[in-house]
């Protein structure tokens, strides 16, 4: 049976931890579910409900181990380990069913695309103790020499140090290679690109003038992302229900997330979009599934008066064609939501007619962040208002848009001091 209890985070945000009893003997299984900001308590008690009835039925399927389970799943995969030999038989029996309990499913399918198109073309086939430290080194700077970006080869460096390490511990290999490998470095150039790219003021104005012609659905869309930075999968995943359009405010509960090779529950895919065969011969299934924000919170923002009347006439514009839906953002007669690599479809062709120089969903992110930084916004609130997990994330990645506001909050003083002294 389940059961619930309501505690407080260290920074006091309220939450309930759910229960789930297995009888004399056996540890109970928990979970938390923290409490979305403005819900009523009816509607808190209604989700609650249905949180520890999920929970509950996951836990009667063996989805939820307790700690001490996993360490002992852990300790039965290293068993087995012991019988395998080759890089791409560890990465399959191995490596990536433990990404698949310890990750997001977008993390997982991520981790198996660097191993299929990367790694294993180059060393799948080889026995794992005959890999040397000269063979991930050649890899490495093969991809380099191909162009392929610091980003990729970072990660293609984390995932070998990942398997050898694991393959190190658990006495598969006798040394591990990479302990001397050389880690792909940034040059120069590539870290001047590294910095946040963002829009100008000028800039966003022609964007939104273009906008004016095209279709409801995008107009409101792309001006949700440029006044609140949400996230391309949080703004797909939005639904009425999420809207205050009294209060001009909405609550982002969720993000849509779309994978070629999902591996996820039936209950968090929201539809499937097919099947395909790998170079490999193995076939994978894609689909577009529903799961928290980054962040693992809910958190409620303000938007514009603006944008709210354009979502309303959205719903209108979707009743009149008999699209009844949940979500907000729907496909074009469909009342399935769209899937999230639309928008970012759409702004390719959209800054091709307009000249728009790389329009993408995440810079639109930025360009929110940057602006509003720059011109004074409270860290804090903005940091919410991205839903990152603390403001050191938000100093970290926007240093060049704070610094510009202490610029002008400096500016402000020193004016402020001569007029006096005036």
């Amino acid at each position: 049976m389940a059961s619930h209890r309501q505690k407080m985070t260290k920074d006091g945000k309220p939450y309930y931890e759910i229960r789930v009893s297995r009888g004399r003997g056996q540890s109970y299984l928990s979970t938390r579910w923290y409490i979305p900001d403005g819900w009523s308590a009816r509607a808190i008690q209604r989700e609650l409900l249905k949180q520890e009835a999920e929970f509950e039925r996951r836990c009667k399927r063996g989805e939820v181990l307790s700690s001490a389970e996993r360490k002992e799943k852990a300790q039965r995969e290293a068993q087995k380990a012991a019988a395998i030999q080759t890089l791409r038989q560890y990465g399959e029996g191995v490596y990536m069913p433990k990404k698949a309990i310890t990750t997001k499913e977008s993390t997982r399918a991520f981790y198996q695309a660097l191993l299929e198109k990367h790694i294993y073309p180059a060393l799948g086939d080889r026995l794992l103790p005959e890999i040397t430290t000269a063979d991930l080194n050649a890899l490495l700077l093969k991809m380099q020499k191909a162009n392929y970006s610091h980003s990729t080869c970072g990660a293609v460096y984390t995932t070998l140090e990942q398997i050898f390490t694991s393959a190190y511990n658990t006495d598969l290999i006798d040394r591990n290679p990479m302990h001397k490998a050389d880690k792909p470095a940034a040059s120069k150039s590539v870290l001047r690109d590294e910095k946040v790219k963002a829009y100008t003021i000028e800039e966003v104005h022609a964007i939104l003038d273009g906008l004016e012609t095209e279709p409801l659905k995008w107009r409101a869309f792309v001006r949700l992302l440029i006044d609140t930075g949400m996230r391309r999968g949080e703004a797909c995943a939005l639904k009425w229900r999420y809207i205050d359009a009294k209060n001009c405010k909405i609550t982002i509960a969720g993000n849509l997330e779309y994978s070629s090779d999902y591996g996820g529950s039936e209950e968090s895919a929201v539809y499937y979009t097919g099947t395909r065969k790998t170079k490999s011969g193995k076939e994978t299934r894609g689909a577009v599934y529903y799961t928290t924000p980054k962040s693992g919170k809910s958190r409620t923002i303000e938007v514009d008066q603006s944008i709210i009347k354009l979502l309303q006439a959205l719903r209108l514009e979707q009743g009149k064609n008999g699209i009844i839906s949940e979500y907000v953002f729907t496909q074009d007669d469909s009342p399935l939501p769209m899937q999230p690599q639309s928008p970012t479809k759409y702004m390719a062709r959209f800054a091709e007619r307009f000249g728009v120089e790389d329009l993408h969903p995440h810079k639109l992110r930025h360009t929110f962040a940057s602006i509003a930084i720059a011109n004074g916004a409270d860290i804090a609130a903005i940091s919410r208002k991205l839903g990152h997990a603390n403001v050191a994330i938000t100093l970290r990645i926007y240093t060049h848009a704070n610094e510009e506001s202490e610029k002008r909050a400096n500016q402000r003083f020193r004016e402020a001091i001569a007029r006096k002294q005036a």
